[in-house]
């Protein structure tokens, strides 16, 4: 029982020591391990009750590494962290125990071949249901090492995921003949072919990085971070959007020039919301189209808060329409919105949303039975609208193509590389990450926007509310950044890259792949009685 104890929390720190931004990543290559081997021998006593012990284990595990990287929810909403944490944890237990159940009907070399199948497909899922939380994907791992994966231009980040299970599963392996045999000459060959492991994709990936030639085109963006606190000041009622905007304009001018083709400002900088209808006639849209007319190339990318009414009705008119207490619909969107000197507006709707803050999730079924429990619990104030295609936002002459991504979505790598296939040739994020005060989560936010760099080869121009706003080419490097907590301005050249990566042409096709052999694999395992 003590060892099988010290083996999990062994797994839960190195987890979490392996972690961005403050870890060390050559940690991930053996954490799962000593988990592996405590599964190994509850699989191989007499006790009864082997598939609750190895859940219960898995769970204190995957408990201590979500609870050391992903604390810091607590400063937005308390109850989303320990939702995020206890089920996260649960999630990737009950995931651990289909390898055990599957361990029990095959030998090694089926069962080990599921547990990263498996273990793939649930991240694949986690990206795409309503309780998606892909934070602790494996391969984001990597994120403060990109020398390290400059292949994920072929893979995406699930590459990273299956090269981390290779190696716990050799390791464990190695671990286990030196304990059958007591052979010191099988330990030294199975400690040196896991190092070959883990040095021959870092040498590949050096090698890419040395040969890999940026696009030769740049252009000139300047970034805004207003650094404006969103508990106190931000959605104060009296800050008008005119307002925001004419300081937004005297905060920058000194940076824009003849040069400058764009300036970004931080999701909801208007945040003060403005009927999607009528926008086109506000105050805040003349004077951000008087304020890029300024200069004949700007162009101006900033978040927004927009509201569209329905009017009344017996059935909401969308599924995440909100009833007022007039008893008519309406939706509200978390946008992004370019305008040039010409006054042309063009919009998109954050559409990868933060459960519990920005959706409800399963609500066409829950709320119904719960009512408004969820939303109340989970500091939701009102679900908001999304839309199926990835916008690309386009200068008049069709020559610069921006990505709106907006906040959480610059964690999803194929749904960022949705974007590059419409168009995109730089991404421009636009986030804020105030909630979170001094903590890992805006500094690992900002990390794995390097991943989505490498994937498409895409630029980055990261614009945060309170930082951390930054520059960041198509090999992941970051070039400037604003401090976290800072007002002022990044301004600098980036790449403009029309080229499609593999990953960006084929998406998460490791995912895909996985996901048909654990599939295959459990049905088989179901159906064959225990070994």
């Amino acid at each position: 029982m003590r060892n099988k104890l010290v083996l999990t929390l062994i797994t839960g720190i190195l987890l979490a020591a392996a972690w961005p931004t403050y870890g060390i990543p050559v940690f991930i290559f053996f954490a799962f391990t000593p988990l592996l081997l405590v599964e190994h021998d509850i699989r191989m006593d007499d006790q009864g009750r082997k598939g609750l012990r190895v859940f219960g284990y898995a769970y204190l595990a995957f408990l201590i590494w979500n609870s050391i990287t992903t604390w810091w929810i607590w400063y937005s909403t308390p109850f989303g962290m320990l939702f995020a944490l206890l089920v996260n944890s649960l999630l990737m237990a009950i995931v651990f125990s289909l390898y055990h159940f599957t361990a029990k009907r095959f030998p090694p070399k089926i069962h080990l071949v599921f547990l990263p199948a498996i273990w793939m497909a649930f991240e694949k899922f986690h990206l795409n249901w309503d309780f998606s939380w892909p934070w602790l994907n494996l391969g984001n791992v990597f994120s403060e090492y990109t020398s390290w994966i400059q292949w994920y231009e072929y893979t995406g980040t699930f590459g990273g995921a299956l090269w981390i299970w290779i190696l716990n599963i050799s390791v464990y392996l190695t671990i286990l003949k030196f304990y059958a045999t007591g052979d010191k000459k099988t330990l030294s060959k199975g400690i040196a072919k896991n190092v070959l492991f883990i040095a021959i994709p870092v040498i590949i990936s050096m090698i890419i990085l040395m040969r890999y030639q940026e696009s030769a085109e740049k252009i000139e963006v300047v970034l805004y971070q207003p650094n404006v606190d969103p508990y106190t000041e931000k959605y104060d009622s009296s800050y008008t959007n005119t307002m925001i905007v004419k300081q937004m304009e005297e905060d920058t001018r000194g940076d824009i020039d003849r040069n400058t083709q764009y300036l970004i400002a931080p999701e909801t900088a208007l945040a003060n919301n403005t009927s999607l209808e009528s926008f086109d006639f506000s105050r805040e849209k003349q004077e951000l189209q008087l304020f890029a007319a300024t200069n004949p190339n700007l162009k101006i990318i900033t978040g927004a808060d927009f509201f569209k009414l329905y009017g009344k009705s017996q059935k909401p008119p969308t599924l995440s329409a909100n009833r007022s207490s007039r008893g008519d619909w309406f939706d509200v969107y978390n946008a992004a919105i370019q305008i040039d000197r010409k006054g042309q507006t063009q919009v998109y709707f954050k559409s990868k949303l933060v459960v519990g803050v920005e959706t409800f999730p399963f609500k066409s079924i829950l709320q119904p039975l719960l009512g408004n429990i969820m939303i109340d619990l989970g500091g939701t104030v009102l679900s908001r609208g999304t839309q199926e295609e990835r916008s690309v936002f386009h200068s008049q002459d069709g020559s610069y193509n921006a990505a709106p991504i907006i906040c959480y979505e610059s964690v999803y790598g194929e749904y960022v590389s949705d974007y590059v296939k419409n168009g995109a040739n730089f991404l421009a994020i636009i986030t804020n990450d105030a909630w979170w005060d001094h903590t890992q989560g805006h500094q690992q936010h900002l990390s794995y926007a390097r991943l989505r760099a490498i994937e498409n080869r895409r630029s980055v121009a990261r614009s945060a509310n309170t930082g951390i706003s930054a520059l960041i080419d198509e090999k992941g490097t970051i070039l400037k950044t604003l401090a976290y907590g800072v007002k002022g301005t990044v301004k600098g050249d980036i790449t403009i890259n029309n080229k499609k990566t593999f990953y960006t042409r084929y998406g998460d096709y490791i995912a895909r792949i996985a996901t048909l052999i654990a599939g295959f694999i459990f049905l088989f395992a179901i159906a064959r009685k225990k070994g």
